[in-house]
């Protein structure tokens, strides 16, 4: 909107396009509800008041009127599904703006895939940023499908859409001055940048902060996040799928460092995006916990758009995007309208047509295995006991033991009767044939095997169960499908989600990939899984930058010690 039209609009010499009257408005700036009405023109908010000029009026009742939500920091790739797809699950919830890393489909397609997503991200009932990915591959310690350096990321630096450098989860890399990585932070030190810093504290906190890291969304606890507080941090905390953090980290917040807070979801699978919502069950459950509504609200709008530098967004005033929702109460904090720059964009649950359809851009097949490589025996060579890797119900982090082996035709296998699975990595980039092996507890299969091409962060195939057949029965069946999620029984593929894209995200609706992930998750309970989240527990497995035991493709990682450690432990 040019802004002497603004301003004429704004001061009543002219009528406002449309006019929300009779509201409750949610002011974040002021920490106060307003009874008051919403005037916008031409995409932006144009004055408050139930009597401004307008060309068409709506009585909203004494409902609620507050900002759009904003996720700080989410993986797109994660729920399975293009952003149009996403936007489809996540803007009924009242998600108007979401600042994506797309450093999964990077790992696989490098450049490539950072271009699809800002390509597959326009045109959709949402606003997406992009922090460009600071680390493909996250480590030396896996193959992945592209190598990013600073100056395959400068390029994206001048994209209005892409706002800084995403996640730096190589702390290690930052604090002993690895060159690739500092060249990272130098390229976008005058951008936001995000961190990744599970459990670093002390002078290493320090040192990391120095380096110009604005965030961290992998806290676990009040005194972790305290910590990163007082040394200038912002606190995203996360409500994911699989990592829920929310309930234990809500205790950090106070009136005094409210402002340093912000919600986001990492990684959600469809069910949840369906059934629980986005950025408004964070919202939701905080104040069901005690947290202040308006609090609430501010950590969800205002806070993010400050950090990123949106400015445009955020808040209800005068000059700022139309970017609003619509709700009855605190309490419920069901979203009844979605509007997106002044345009209603979803209500009751549900999207509105689009003008301009998505966009629906092809992808290269991203399998390339050397099965006449691959070998899934773990021969013991006079060993008795191996490392285990520990899940952890509802987190990211696991643990390690040291267990007895159990031993067949000199082999270590399976053993399901102490919940023992085997783990493979497969790795599906560049056909070297490399399988790293090893053994998860936890995992709660009887029988078969589950195996995924979702694994982050480098995205190879990886299976677990209880022999080597159903291993191998599940690794074939996800390369032939271009990539995707099964369950096996007895060399019988009993359920699978294919996904083509990048093989991490399907080409079919949301609603049919939730009811081919159901089918799935049921099939895995079926034999013996009862994690809430079994196929994202699997994928994270193969993640050596979350402490404390992980396998890649290259074999089993003390992310402690940032180096291999070998299967057997005796």
């Amino acid at each position: 909107m040019e802004i002497s039209l603004l301003i004429k609009v704004a001061r009543g010499e002219e009528p406002a396009e449309l006019l929300l009257n009779n509201a409750r408005v949610v002011n974040v700036f002021s920490g106060e509800i307003e009874e008051t009405g919403v005037a916008i023109s031409h995409s932006r908010i144009v004055g408050l008041g139930n009597d401004h000029p307008a060309q068409r009026t709506i009585d909203m009742r004494g409902r609620y009127i507050a900002p759009g939500l904003i996720d700080a920091h989410v993986h797109i790739e994660s729920a399975m599904v293009p952003p149009f797809e996403f936007a489809r699950a996540v803007v009924p919830h009242g998600t108007t703006s979401i600042i994506i890393d797309p450093h999964e489909i990077a790992n696989v397609l490098g450049v490539e895939g950072i271009r699809y997503m800002l390509e597959a991200s326009k045109y959709t009932p949402f606003s997406v940023f992009v922090m460009v990915p600071s680390c493909v591959p996250a480590t030396n310690l896996e193959t992945n499908g592209g190598v990013l350096r600073w100056s395959d990321l400068i390029g994206f630096k001048n994209d209005p859409w892409v706002v800084g450098l995403g996640e730096m989860m190589n702390y290690p890399g930052v604090l002993y001055r690895d060159e690739e990585v500092l060249d990272k932070l130098r390229a976008f030190g005058d951008r936001r940048i995000d961190g990744h810093a599970p459990g670093v504290s002390g002078r290493d906190l320090e040192g990391y902060v120095a380096a110009g890291i604005g965030s961290d969304h992998e806290c676990t606890t009040v005194e972790e996040a305290r910590e990163k507080i007082r040394l200038g941090m912002r606190i995203m905390i996360r409500e994911a799928s699989n990592a829920k953090n929310l309930k234990a980290l809500l205790p950090v917040i106070t009136p005094k460092n409210l402002r340093r807070i912000l919600f986001v979801t990492d990684d959600r699978f469809p069910a949840d995006l369906i059934d629980q919502g986005h950025i408004d069950f964070m919202v939701r459950t905080a104040v069901r916990e005690g947290l202040d509504p308006i609090m609430a609200v501010q950590i969800a709008t205002l806070n993010a758009a400050e950090y990123f530098g949106l400015n445009d967004r955020g808040a209800i005033a005068p000059g700022r995007r139309a970017d609003l929702i619509v709700f009855d109460n605190f309490e419920n904090f069901k979203i009844e309208q979605v509007y997106r720059g002044g345009q209603l964009v979803a209500r009751n649950g549900r999207t509105l047509p689009q003008e301009i359809p998505p966009r629906h851009l092809p992808v290269r097949n991203s399998m390339n295995i050397d099965w006449s490589r691959v070998d899934l025996r773990l021969p013991a060579n006079g060993h008795r006991k191996v490392r285990v890797i520990e899940i952890i119900p509802d987190q990211i982090v696991t643990r390690q033991s040291v267990q007895v082996a159990r031993i067949e035709n000199g082999n270590a296998v399976a053993d399901p009767a102490r919940d023992l699975a085997k783990v493979a990595v497969i790795e599906r980039h560049q056909g070297t044939g490399n399988v790293g092996l090893g053994f998860v507890h936890g995992l709660g299969l009887h029988r078969g095997a589950i195996g995924s091409s979702v694994a982050h962060d480098s995205h190879n195939i990886i299976v677990a169960g209880m022999n080597d057949d159903d291993l191998m029965t599940a690794a074939r069946a996800i390369a032939a499908m271009q990539g995707g999620l099964v369950a096996v029984l007895d060399g019988q593929v009993l359920a699978r989600v294919p996904l083509p894209i990048a093989g991490l995200m399907s080409d079919q609706p949301i609603e049919r990939v939730r009811e081919m992930m159901d089918q799935l998750v049921d099939t895995a309970r079926d034999l013996g899984t009862e994690l809430h989240a079994p196929f994202m527990a699997l994928a994270f497995l193969a993640l050596p930058v979350i402490p404390e035991l992980k396998l890649t493709d290259r074999g089993l990682v003390d992310v402690n010690k940032f180096d291999f450690v070998p299967v057997f432990g005796d």
